[in-house]
């Protein structure tokens, strides 16, 4: 091997193999570090997108929580209103009661008192009544129901003489009322239901409701309510521009529930028809002068049966302020209860021309006699100085100046603005305490005042007592 002794060659031969083993032995540890190194970065990558994935969920789940939470705030704030707003509107219904509560017969419920915007914790309720001279605006406050007319008490002479009634169609709920099996000329019975799909049978039993009217031949939603859309009692300007029908229908002036009883005070009225004479003769004697005494008492005799008081004022001689003195306190006949009588110091025109004898020129004199501030309306012997003696003599059947049912059309909304109700009520003051008839929910047909008054409170602006700052209009 060249120059390197024989002796020598072993140990360089050892050394080269050891040196090569250390190198490769180095390249594969470097190797392995590599490989360690390599993987390591690899592990780093994926814990990293593990890691960027699970902040991507939980930020969604953040997200996802916190607009469930806010909805759900929202929705909570939103029960809490609808829940304020109806005990709001029950509680406008304990201011109802309480003012007609007591009545006899001659009260004018809430008169003198604000029914608009009126504040009730921390949110308003309104008393919706509809004006009977304008059809575009409201007036607030509580509605007498005796100054309607009676679907179930009025002949069908009466009936079509209310704005937009057809003969055929009063007919027809004279028919529904009546126990009678047999139709009358233009109306029907159950041959003409029985063949509408649904059929169904006539009721041949009184009205419970005024809506009820619309499952009678000929009654419709544009005669019961006409244009007015959200039966809040006036044409708001949508409506009067939706189409040609400009009327209110018949609902503002048509009822089922007004009665009254036969009672003054608490005691039983005198019936100037009854033959036991003694509480007549007693009460005459405190009013009539003793010089006509006399007179009076036999024209009382001979003249039965009377046939209502403005009968027995005109034939007794009494005079207008004798009979103004003892009116309140006399009946003509002994029901204990009468139905569908009229106040003829409440009813509108559109009512009084209903009234058999009435003519256009007699509903304005007692119009114009009822609204002059002297007008002692409290008896029915204003009515007889308003009208000539035959015609209100005949007129006087159907009249009183008494009402026991009220209704009101109340809206309530909470403070915030984000709920309201709506109920229309009526209430029988007969008793004390009156009792509720009614309890109709409205208030799936909208926002009756103007949505001015919505938005402004969720704005947190707030409304003044008595003032609804703006006219209906809204729906």
């Amino acid at each position: 091997m060249g120059g390197v002794p024989a002796g020598l060659r072993p140990s360089l031969q050892g050394t080269a193999v050891r040196t090569g083993w250390r190198c490769g032995f180095r390249r594969y540890v470097q190797a392995g570090r590599m490989m360690r190194q390599t993987r390591r970065g690899r592990q780093r990558g994926t814990v990293l997108i593990v890691a960027m994935w699970i902040v991507v969920v939980l930020s969604g789940l953040v997200l996802a929580f916190a607009r469930t939470m806010r909805v759900e705030a929202q929705a909570a704030a939103n029960r809490l209103a609808q829940q304020q707003a109806e005990w709001i509107a029950r509680g406008a219904l304990s201011f109802v009661l309480s003012q007609v509560d007591g009545t006899d017969g001659t009260l004018r419920p809430a008169e003198g008192i604000s029914c608009e915007a009126v504040p009730l914790g921390s949110g308003w309720f309104w008393l919706l009544l509809p004006d009977p001279e304008d059809p575009t605006t409201l007036r607030y406050g509580i509605s007498d129901e005796a100054a309607k007319l009676n679907l179930n008490a009025v002949p069908i002479e009466m009936m079509v003489c209310l704005p937009g009634m057809t003969d055929e169609c009063a007919a027809a709920i004279a028919d529904w009322r009546s126990p009678d099996t047999a139709a009358s000329p233009g109306g029907a019975k159950s041959e003409y239901y029985l063949l509408l799909s649904p059929p169904y049978l006539c009721k041949s039993g009184p009205l419970e409701t005024v809506e009820e009217l619309l499952l009678v031949k000929g009654a419709t939603l544009e005669l019961l309510f006409g244009a007015d859309a959200n039966r809040n009692g006036a044409l708001d300007p949508q409506e009067r521009a939706a189409g040609i029908q400009t009327s209110r229908g018949i609902f503002p002036f048509v009822t089922v529930y007004s009665s009254e009883a036969n009672v003054a005070a608490g005691d039983s009225l005198i019936d100037v028809n009854s033959t036991a004479t003694t509480d007549l003769v007693r009460l005459l004697q405190a009013t009539v002068e003793p010089g006509r005494l006399f007179s009076v008492l036999e024209r009382v005799r001979r003249g039965r049966p009377f046939r209502n008081l403005i009968d027995f004022y005109v034939r007794s001689g009494l005079t207008i302020d004798e009979f103004k003195q003892i009116a309140g306190r006399l009946t003509a006949g002994q029901r204990a209860r009468t139905t569908g009588l009229v106040n003829v110091a409440t009813a509108p025109a559109e009512v009084l021309s209903c009234v058999p004898g009435l003519e256009a020129a007699d509903v304005n004199a007692l119009i114009a006699a009822r609204s002059a501030q002297t007008a002692d309306l409290s008896t029915i012997a204003w009515v007889a100085e308003a009208l000539p003696p035959n015609k209100a003599v005949e007129a006087a059947d159907w009249m009183t100046v008494r009402s026991f049912q009220f209704s009101a059309d109340i809206l309530a909304v909470s403070g915030d603005g984000r709920a309201f109700r709506r109920y229309r009520t009526v209430v029988d003051a007969r008793t004390s305490p009156p009792r509720v008839l009614q309890w109709q929910d409205l208030t799936g047909l909208g926002w009756p005042l103007d949505r001015g008054i919505l938005t402004g409170l969720r704005r947190g602006e707030r409304l003044e007592q008595g003032m609804t700052v703006v006219t209906a209009g809204g729906s």
